[in-house]
């Protein structure tokens, strides 16, 4: 019986034994964010140093401006407005003026004519440019000065034949006229080498397309051609203009007084006040000089709408935005 129950046990199959299931593997977790770090600009000790020194150098200029008994301020001020000085000035800004307007006339003319395809006129053009550029200013001032010496009388009439109409020149050569002749015949000659660069940077696309379209030469040049040579003309031509303006110091020597010519008199007048006097025109100078910078930033500005992306902002939008970016800022420190 024990052999039966035990046979029957032996014979009998085992149920079979099952793996535990494994577990999944958990998702990774998400990389955790850098902490931030304070980003050190380069230290640049060389920049610093120069800054210090140059500081150092305005300050004791400035210094010595000042408390230098030799520039007798007091006196400056005395000058600064004087009728004698502010008449001198009035006759500098009016000969800077009509030099200026001529002066830039007369480059067009000879700049045209330089790209001409007349060979005569791109000759006479190119040695009116060379000649004046080669002969000093006070010369021209100095021999139309003395004009009447070599021509008595000026006439209009047929060449070489009968005259009609009969100036004196003695009359009509005044100071002033002098003055500004030779200042506009100067400037023609500098003028219209600034002039004609302009034009030739203006694309040679440009010409092809408007005489494409049948335009009458002369709309080509004031639509088309001279206004996108402004961009060029204009830095140039104010260098000019500023060059002029210090240039209108010569007329003293043609008897016409301006602003340098009225200072040298006084000074000539009161030898004690001859620094302040001095000092007096160089300010003087310096203002007229700025305004025309000034005009030549807008007028630049004005002609780079549409070659540009972004026009130059203007000294009051740059003072708009250093204010924000310094309130900008200062909240920025508050809330850290």
């Amino acid at each position: 019986m024990s052999e039966r129950v035990g046979s029957a046990v032996s014979s009998g199959s085992a149920p079979p034994i099952e793996a535990a299931p494994r577990p999944e593997p958990s998702p990774p977790l998400p990389p955790r964010p850098p902490a931030p770090q304070r980003v050190l600009p380069l230290r640049r000790p060389g920049r610093w140093i120069a800054t210090v020194i140059v500081l150092v150098l305005v300050a004791q200029i400035v210094h010595g401006l000042v408390t230098n008994p030799f520039y007798q301020w007091d006196r400056f001020l005395y000058w600064f407005v004087r009728p004698t000085i502010i008449d001198g000035l009035w006759i500098t800004l009016q000969v800077a003026a009509y030099s200026a307007v001529l002066g830039l006339l007369g480059g067009i003319l000879l700049a045209l004519a330089r790209l001409s395809a007349s060979p005569v006129l791109r000759a006479i053009s190119w040695t009116y440019v060379w000649l004046l550029r080669s002969v000093p200013l006070i010369v021209v001032l100095l021999f139309l000065y003395n004009f009447s010496a070599l021509y008595k009388t000026l006439s209009l009439g047929v060449p070489f034949g009968p005259a009609f109409v009969t100036f004196d020149e003695s009359r009509l050569a005044t100071d002033m006229v002098v003055a500004v002749i030779g200042l506009s015949l100067n400037e023609a000659a500098y003028a219209a080498e600034v002039v004609r660069g302009g034009l030739l940077s203006v694309d040679q696309g440009q010409h092809e397309a408007s005489a494409a379209l049948g335009l009458p030469r002369g709309y080509q040049f004031t639509k088309i051609v001279f206004p996108q040579a402004l961009r060029s003309i204009t830095p140039n031509y104010v260098n000019q203009l500023i060059g002029l303006i210090k240039s209108t110091s010569l007329v003293f020597y043609v008897s016409l007084l301006d602003l340098f010519g009225s200072a040298q008199s006084m000074g000539a007048t009161y030898p004690g006040d001859i620094v302040p006097l001095l000092l007096v025109a160089t300010v003087w100078y310096l203002i007229l000089t700025s305004l025309v910078s000034v005009v030549q930033f807008y007028v630049e500005r004005y002609y780079a709408r549409g070659a540009t992306r972004s026009l130059p902002p203007t000294p009051l939008q740059k003072l708009r935005a250093g204010l924000r970016d310094l309130r900008a800022r200062l909240r920025r420190e508050a809330a850290v």
